[in-house]
């Protein structure tokens, strides 16, 4: 068997803004050999999220950070090309938190066996994957979506926001996206189904969702944070919920994240605001796979992916790009 090389991406400083190219070290070395109960996984996918800033920063999360010298965490795709583990055969397709790397040897514990016939390998990063699972238990469980009720989706043609505002769509409610630039709140519309989508670089936020949440935001499912999220509470109806997913417009920032400022809101609708880390319903990942599939299935839901190619060395410049807001639904580097 030909010797094989793995190349890999390292964090090696934590960045101040934006990651630079010095923030990272590429390395090159030999795939080593699966010990007793591991496998030899080859990546095809990696899934790139804004998560992966906050998982960069020294400070307190809901993971620890990736340390300095360490491969780069993310989640991905790929063919087992070695096993040792009675758990799995070589030829499977699984997926795990593999890391920015060609190759990965793992002891099986979270990798699961993908199903690339039930549809192909991106859309089990994306609809089938952490995104759609974060948009239906984040949605369903925490936001609590009656029929009739508006909600509203920030960074709404993301991996997440595009699945959550077609669950409300599919659980009867009225889907507003918010989103950066005409193109993407055209096809929020007219590819996705949503009621309606507000342009935030377009200017006045206020102002949109007073045209089309005439009765008020009844859940509001947010990735964005900062003013956008102030914006959203000062247009809360009596009861509302508020689903704290992610923060994207404060991961690169320089300073410490500003809180809303109108959080006071929250007190005169008697409304509620939670944080949601999808990482709590591990459990409970199947029945939403399995219910997800089924819209995928009848049509009821979409999935889209952003695949992007280059390979390994790609991955610094596409990180950035999912910063910019270059992807419409999941982004994915196909290595």
């Amino acid at each position: 068997m030909t010797a094989l090389t793995n190349a890999q991406f390292r964090l090696a400083a934590r960045p101040s803004g934006l990651p630079k190219p010095s923030d990272w070290s590429y390395t090159e070395e030999p795939v080593g050999t699966p010990g007793e109960g591991e496998i030899l996984v080859e990546l095809e996918y990696l899934s790139l999220d804004p998560a992966m800033r906050s998982w960069m920063n020294a400070g307190r999360s809901y993971v620890p950070p990736v340390q300095i010298g360490e491969v780069m965490r993310a989640a991905g795709i790929g063919k087992i090309v070695a096993s040792k583990n009675a758990n799995f055969t070589a030829g499977q397709h699984v997926y795990g938190t593999f890391g920015v790397q060609k190759f990965a040897i793992s002891d099986g514990a979270g990798v699961s066996v993908v199903d690339t016939e039930l549809a192909p390998a991106p859309v089990h990063l994306g609809a089938l994957g952490l995104s759609g699972i974060s948009a239906y238990f984040g949605l369903l469980d925490v936001g609590r979506p009656k029929p009739g009720e508006t909600v509203v989706v920030s960074a709404a043609a993301g991996s997440v926001g595009s699945i959550a505002g077609q669950i409300a769509k599919i659980k009867g409610c009225r889907a507003i996206g918010i989103a950066g630039g005409a193109d993407k709140c055209r096809g929020l519309v007219e590819e996705l189904g949503f009621d309606a989508a507000i342009d935030y670089k377009a200017g006045d936020v206020r102002a949109q969702l007073r045209e089309y949440a005439t009765k008020g935001v009844d859940v509001f499912f947010d990735n964005v944070g900062g003013t956008i999220l102030q914006d959203v509470l000062a247009r809360l109806a009596k009861g509302a919920r508020v689903v704290i997913s992610g923060a994207v417009s404060q991961y690169n920032n320089e300073k410490p994240a500003q809180g809303p400022a109108n959080y006071m809101q929250l007190l005169v609708t008697r409304s509620s605001m939670t944080g949601f880390v999808v990482f709590d319903y591990a459990a409970r990942y199947p029945e939403a796979v399995a219910e997800l599939a089924g819209w995928l299935r009848s049509g009821a839901l979409r999935s889209m992916e952003h695949v992007v190619t280059g390979g390994i060395e790609k991955f610094p410049e596409a990180l950035l790009e999912l910063f910019a807001g270059k992807n419409f639904g999941k982004y994915v580097l196909a290595l």
